[in-house]
């Protein structure tokens, strides 16, 4: 059960929220001030706040800059006193909406589960980072992200397949993992292959195995990624450049969950989920004949398209914050900082490589520059597109 904690000054607001919120199926506690509120957030954990603006001893912008010194739980501002500039002053110290009184009931309810939502989400993100590590943590608050994330939570407990798609550098292989790390198979293997990395005389060889003597090379038995991945999950990275021989191969064993070592005449049975990714709009492969149909149809059940970051600029502070701090840490350098006018720099670009490119970026300064990073410094050390 979701719990509310409500601060305002009016009882009979309190209680009409609280009548409506307990009606909802949400625990609520109630305060009467900023500092009881305060008090009681430092007691338990709430999933949401909604906070009066107009008190007593501490006005809601104030409570609203102290509860974030404790939390990030989201707020949602109310008040019957308010105007546009209380409203963008409220939003600007990080509240999550703003509702004027009298409360229309409906647009509380609608922005409470959003609320609710992005709690949800960020305390999903925190799971997935301590599961798989820093280096696989997906950052962004984005609404590109939250979908993405929503999105997530909902396939990976499943067995269906999922197509992730979108430009290089956007993030396709953190899906994968994510998909993974949330699913009944975390615990087993999570098997990368980089389709368009390896020969196409060699890819059947390293999906399905080799028997030994099967080709000149060929010393000893070989298990392929297939039978590696057996009970966890294969990630088909870059499928779209995938040999049509190899496609067959993969789509019969995607269809019979057996696959034979090449050289070998014995079915090995394999349990694996598979998860690909591509770069290249595949149903245009389909038409140009370099990919087929059926396999397509085999692998999309679910498309996950994960969007260029020009699609999310709002991301971009978050992620070149995060990776500074990691490359200040690598190299043992005091954490430096990223003026303003600096991070207005980074988003004004259209970052054709994606974060890829943004993450390239951020190492530069990290090792061209001292203390502050200026605007000056983002145009120095930036090739801009």
């Amino acid at each position: 059960m979701s719990r509310i904690l409500v601060i305002d000054d009016e009882k009979n607001i309190r209680n009409t929220l609280r009548e409506i919120l307990e009606y909802e199926k949400y625990g609520v506690d109630d305060a009467p001030d900023g500092e009881a509120g305060l008090q009681k957030i430092s007691e338990c954990k709430y999933d949401a706040i909604l906070c009066d603006i107009k008190m007593p001893k501490m006005d809601g912008i104030e409570v609203l800059g102290r509860i974030f010194e404790v939390t990030d739980t989201p707020v949602i501002m109310i008040s019957g006193h308010g105007t546009i500039d209380t409203a963008v002053e409220a939003i600007k110290k990080g509240a999550y909406d703003y509702i004027s009184k009298p409360i229309d009931l409906n647009r509380l309810l609608v922005a409470l589960r959003n609320a609710l939502d992005r709690t949800r989400l960020v305390d999903e993100t925190r799971f997935l980072k301590r599961r798989i590590g820093v280096n696989y943590e997906m950052i962004g608050l984005s609404e590109a992200m939250m979908q993405i994330r929503s999105m997530i939570a909902k396939v990976a407990p499943t067995e269906a397949r999922v197509l992730v798609t979108g430009e290089n550098g956007t993030g396709k292989e953190l899906v994968a993992r994510h998909l993974h790390a949330l699913s009944n198979r975390s615990n087993g293997p999570f098997i990368e292959v980089n389709c368009a990395a390896i020969p196409a005389e060699l890819i059947e060889s390293n999906l399905f195995g080799h028997e030994k003597g099967s080709f000149t090379s060929a010393i000893k038995q070989h298990k392929g990624d297939f039978e590696q991945a057996s009970g966890g999950t294969l990630f088909l990275d870059e499928i779209g450049d995938m040999s049509l021989s190899a496609q067959s191969k993969v789509l019969r064993a995607l269809q019979e969950n057996k696959i034979t070592r090449v050289g070998g005449e014995k079915e090995i049975a394999v349990d694996v989920r598979v998860i690909a990714a591509t770069n290249k709009n595949l149903r245009e492969e389909i038409k140009n004949k370099t990919f087929r149909e059926d396999l397509y149809h085999r692998l999309s059940v679910i498309v996950i398209d994960v969007p260029p970051l020009h699609r999310r600029v709002d991301d971009i502070p978050l992620l070149a914050g995060q990776f500074l701090a990691d490359f200040c840490t690598a190299m043992g350098k005091p954490l430096m900082e990223i003026v303003p006018e600096a991070m207005d720099a980074l988003k004004e670009i259209r970052w054709t490589g994606n974060i890829r490119e943004l993450k390239n970026v951020v190492e530069r300064l990290a090792i061209l520059c001292d203390g502050m990073i200026t605007a000056d410094d983002v145009k120095r050390f930036t090739v801009v597109q």
